[in-house]
């Protein structure tokens, strides 16, 4: 399942890629919950959830019926750090 879902993303990577983002696969879970990294501009972006959402995540699921969600990992701390100060 991990190269399908290596696939699916290389489909929706320009789109990221444009923007000055990109996503990096972590893990993909025998329960079909893929774990992603958000990198570049996607990272601490405001809109990176929905990127995630109706972006990543519902074309991954269109792609590799198994998965079951997307999660990022990292998201929380943009948020963590601007607490912080």
């Amino acid at each position: 399942m991990k190269e399908k879902v290596e696939k699916a993303l290389e489909d929706v990577r320009p789109s990221l890629l444009a923007d000055g983002g990109d996503v990096e696969l972590i893990e993909v879970t025998p329960e079909g919950v893929v774990k992603v990294r958000l990198t570049g501009a996607c990272f601490g972006c405001p809109m990176s959830q929905l990127t995630l959402s109706a972006g990543i995540e519902q074309h991954l699921k269109a792609a590799v019926p198994e998965i079951k969600r997307v999660e990022a990992i990292g998201l929380d701390l943009a948020e963590e750090e601007d607490e912080e100060e």
